[in-house]
């Protein structure tokens, strides 16, 4: 869902669409609607755009994007209140944290904006504590980011959490873009910190992977499916990533293995969830 404001800033507003979009276009089950105060619109660049005016029905897992831009009314600042405390994500691009902080949502939270709206968003919204120099931050269930191109890096965060990273790598890779970290920290997840390249063929053995990791994976049965040579495909992958496809795997098992760990499974049950034989191999690869 994304709440549409006067002036709203295209850039703050396409990076999250185009993620979503493609993120369908994979076969997820997103819908996305876009609502405004009323139904025309005059963007920062001078585009005119119509939006319907009545919210939809939003449940806890819906996800409200307000870009950059002018302020909202007070009904649609109440909506995201409530979509908020009956479970919703809200999520704010660039200079949209000023409707978050008018909404009364960035009290005692951690937020970002627009390098050059910072100390703006911090005098009109003391109880938060703005954050500087990052592309996103998330504090709980409010999400914001520094505005323009952080607009995918954000919804790509967010959809790697809700969908997985090998996901958020896709969607990323078929965008052409490269995934970032919110600061100085490299993308969470394996395949979203192994996916700054452009070589196709990499990238293809990368989905393989990512699809069987659990699985017994022999590089000759690899190359013949993807039809290369072993020695073309070690060579790709690691040129690419600066891993072979076999440490990649594990790697892989190993972040696996973790989430199943911290989840509450046993070590032994974790391993072998995850293709291995007992906690001594999953320990020897974490070595």
């Amino acid at each position: 869902m994304f709440l549409l404001p006067q002036a709203l800033s295209l850039l703050d507003l396409a990076g999250p669409v185009a993620v979503y979009r493609a993120a369908v276009a994979r076969g997820l089950p997103y819908r996305l609607s876009f609502v405004a105060d009323g139904p025309d619109l005059v963007t920062a660049e001078g585009l005119g755009l119509r939006a319907g005016a009545t919210w939809p029905d939003l449940s806890p897992a819906d996800l409200v994007f307000v870009p950059g831009g002018g302020s909202v009314s007070a009904a649609s600042l109440a909506v995201l209140r409530r979509h908020h405390a009956t479970g919703g994500t809200v999520v704010a691009v660039g200079t949209g944290a000023d409707s978050l902080g008018r909404a009364g949502l960035l009290d005692g939270r951690r937020a970002t904006t627009h390098h050059g709206h910072g100390r703006v968003l911090a005098d009109a919204t003391p109880a938060a504590t703005v954050v500087d120099d990052v592309l996103h931050v998330v504090d709980g269930r409010i999400a914001t980011s520094a505005g323009g191109a952080s607009g995918l890096d954000v919804a790509l965060h967010l959809l790697a959490a809700s969908r997985g990273p090998g996901v958020a790598a896709r969607v990323a890779r078929d965008l052409l873009v490269y995934p970032r970290g919110a600061g100085d920290e490299p993308p969470p997840g394996v395949p979203l910190r192994h996916r700054a390249h452009v070589d196709d063929l990499t990238h293809r053995l990368q989905d393989l992977i990512e699809d069987r990791f659990t699985e017994r994976l022999r590089l000759v049965d690899m190359s013949r499916e993807l039809g290369f040579s072993e020695r073309t495909l070690t060579r790709h992958f690691r040129r690419a990533t600066g891993l072979t496809p076999l440490r990649y795997q594990q790697l892989l098992r190993v972040e696996r293995a973790e989430q199943l760990i911290g989840r509450g499974a046993t070590v032994d049950a974790a391993a072998r969830a995850v293709g291995l034989t007992d906690a001594r191999a999953l320990r020897a690869l974490r070595a």
